[in-house]
């Protein structure tokens, strides 16, 4: 039984992944280790928890010895590594936190599978999920693609891009199996409500304020969180080796217009009448080193990988709505604090 270790699996993203390989492999065991920050919730997976393939470690990546001990015990086959700060306003309040996890956190699980895999590295994959922020800003025109040099414009794009550079230079140095993909802006169920979307329909459902950066025309390519679980999965078992996969939802959208789209949508979902969200939208002072424009080429997990999205962005964003709806008790817990202690029982 090939043994995975999926890294940050409590989180947005993290969860999703987790429950695919879990359901797709009972030939596999994943072990799924969470520090339980703020944003892990063991409530995203409470439909797998019991299941026989599945193992919760709590440990934090940032701790070299806690790292050391796990790669020791259980001889993992692979890594497919999430785990990282992401918010970029956190990342300009504080810094070194992004420093300490995304770099240190990453180079310790870096030298864990190096030293697990010095012998023998046939099979062994470590797979470093990454972001289309690290390629900092376009302009109107261009796209994002593998070879686009990196730019990076904030605390939290510098972080990931100096652990992307980490793990080419250990594949370089010491022949470590890797694959890297960098992705646009994820959406979907479980997701933090401190995020655009999420945050955005609960303050829809609660009639408080919309605030929106600058003018709005700041502009997002969006993919639906289960179809990069899709594209996860398919990297990580067909990808080749030492190449960079960017992963993208072809969904272009400046964030007004989201914004708009997705008040309309809740407007339907709750019965209002259309433009009464839309009161709510409000502009505020810009963000330090906001990037106007990403979007991600992904002509090439396309040609040699055969993947590309499922859905539009506006059938993902109505699935996203009513996911959220469905699930309020989800948002409360979340909203209320109440999830930290489902961590503390089930940890």
């Amino acid at each position: 039984m090939k043994k995975i270790l999926i890294t940050g699996g409590a989180g947005f993203i993290g969860s999703h992944v987790v429950r695919k390989f879990v359901n797709k492999y009972p030939d596999y065991h994943i072990f799924n280790l969470d520090a339980l920050t703020y944003a892990g919730n063991l409530e995203n997976l409470a439909d797998i928890e019991n299941a026989a393939n599945y193992t919760f470690v709590k440990g934090n990546i940032v701790d070299e010895l806690f790292i050391n001990h796990l790669f020791d015990n259980h001889q993992f086959d692979g890594v497919v590594h999430l785990a990282a700060e992401s918010h970029v306003d956190r990342s300009i309040e504080d810094p070194l936190a992004f420093v300490k996890t995304n770099i240190i956190g990453t180079v310790n699980l870096l030298n864990a599978a190096k030293k697990q895999w010095k012998n023998n590295a046939d099979g062994k994959r470590f797979y470093h999920i990454s972001t289309d922020e690290v390629y900092g800003s376009l302009g109107a025109d261009g796209l994002f693609t593998e070879t686009t040099a990196y730019d990076p414009n904030s605390p939290y794009s510098a972080s990931k891009a100096s652990s992307d550079h980490f793990v080419r230079a250990y594949g370089e140095t010491y022949g470590l199996p890797y694959v890297i993909t960098n992705c646009s802006n994820n959406y979907g169920p479980n997701h933090f409500p401190e995020k655009l979307i999420p945050l955005f329909i609960n303050n829809i459902i609660n009639n408080k304020s919309l605030p929106v950066y600058g003018d709005g025309n700041y502009t997002r390519d969006w993919l639906f969180v289960e179809d990069h679980a899709a594209a996860i999965d398919l990297v990580f078992h067909k990808g080749k080796n030492h190449e960079t996969y960017n992963i993208g939802g072809f969904n272009e959208w400046k964030n007004i217009d989201l914004v708009k789209l997705l008040c309309h949508i809740m407007d339907e979902k709750l019965g209002r009448e259309n433009g009464d969200s839309a009161k709510l939208i409000t502009y505020v002072t810009d963000r330090p080193g906001h990037d106007l424009r990403y979007a991600i080429d992904a002509t090439k997990i396309n040609s040699e990988l055969g993947w590309k999205p499922s859905v539009t962005f506006e059938e993902g964003l109505e699935k996203t709505v009513n996911w959220y709806l469905d699930n309020t008790q989800w948002l409360h817990n979340i909203t209320s604090g109440a999830y930290l202690e489902t961590n503390k029982t089930k940890a």
